[in-house]
């Protein structure tokens, strides 16, 4: 199995015959992605990669018999107003791809999502990636790249850095270890989907035995999947790397989400919130193969 996505899935792609659009569909239809529909106003009856195109979400879920996900690639300022649109069709799955989402922008997306019992990961998301399945977003750049770089196998990716999501997962594939699902859960301040959430996923996910995770600084995501460990309610294996460990107070660290609030979101309460839950933390993100060898190997599951 995988989570979130696979071969499945029915998937639509909002500003689909955008630049970002058109270059993610190539992505996402190459390496396998069950893409049904694309939305753009007023370009209904057009194709993009023989995918038709319509000009409503509520038009693409009619024809199409239902919509699993909304991958959303439209400029930042016309976010809400997709998003709102898909929740609005009845569509359960939104990956909001775009950066420099306004804040009370995301807020009201979650709000709308939280009514309607939808649920969505990002904004600024590269997106989430299931090695020889499926993928959302703009995971890998290439079809061809991604399928060489992704193996399947039985780790869970979460990362809150979208080119570290890939190279988390490449250098484990390097070392021989699988994949089952990786997840970039976004670098905003408001999000949809976050570390715990996914790890949730994994936990019910058969074919998931440990998870990695590449955190950072900032927020309490760390902290909060700490406290589910500590509930019972992670049990599987977990490995991390918490970026950020030599940031001094008051610096800026790569994401809008990177804010440190009182004594938590520090790279020390992190550490140790985790440790003292039973993960397994490393100092160096170049440690992170051979611990999750380690981890797998409490599982007695091959890596492969």
């Amino acid at each position: 199995m995988a989570i979130i996505i696979d071969e499945t899935k029915r998937v639509c792609i909002q500003g689909i015959t955008g630049r970002e659009g058109r270059a993610r569909a190539a992505l996402m239809l190459g390496y396998g992605t069950n893409v049904v529909a694309g939305v753009t106003p007023k370009k209904a009856g057009e194709e993009v990669l023989g995918v038709p195109v319509f000009d409503s979400v509520k038009d693409a879920v009619t024809a199409t018999g239902g919509i699993d996900i909304s991958v959303i690639l439209v400029p930042a300022k016309f976010v809400k107003s997709a998003a709102l649109e898909a929740i609005g069709a009845g569509v359960k799955l939104l990956l909001i791809v775009p950066d420099r989402v306004p804040m009370w922008d995301a807020m009201e997306i979650a709000d709308a999502a939280k009514t309607a019992g939808a649920q969505f990961i990002g904004p600024n998301t590269l997106g989430v990636l299931s090695p020889g399945r499926a993928v959302i977003g703009m995971m890998g750049g290439k079809a061809e790249s991604a399928k060489a770089w992704f193996k399947p196998g039985p780790v869970g990716v979460i990362s809150r850095s979208g080119g570290m999501s890939s190279s988390t997962a490449y250098y484990l594939g390097k070392a021989g270890i699988g994949i089952s699902t990786i997840v970039h859960v976004g670098g905003d301040s408001v999000l949809g989907m976050r570390i715990p959430d996914v790890a949730l996923q994994f936990e019910n996910d058969p074919d998931t035995h440990a998870i990695v995770i590449f955190g950072e600084i900032g927020g309490s995501m760390e902290e909060d999947l700490a406290a589910l460990m500590t509930a019972g309610k992670v049990t599987k294996p977990v490995v991390a790397y918490i970026g950020g460990k030599a940031a001094k107070e008051g610096t800026r660290f790569s994401h809008a989400g990177a804010i440190i609030e009182g004594n938590r979101g520090t790279h020390i309460s992190k550490t140790t919130a985790l440790r003292n839950a039973g993960a397994i933390v490393v100092d160096g993100f170049g440690d992170l193969p051979e611990a999750a060898k380690k981890a797998l190997e409490s599982t007695s599951v091959r890596s492969m």
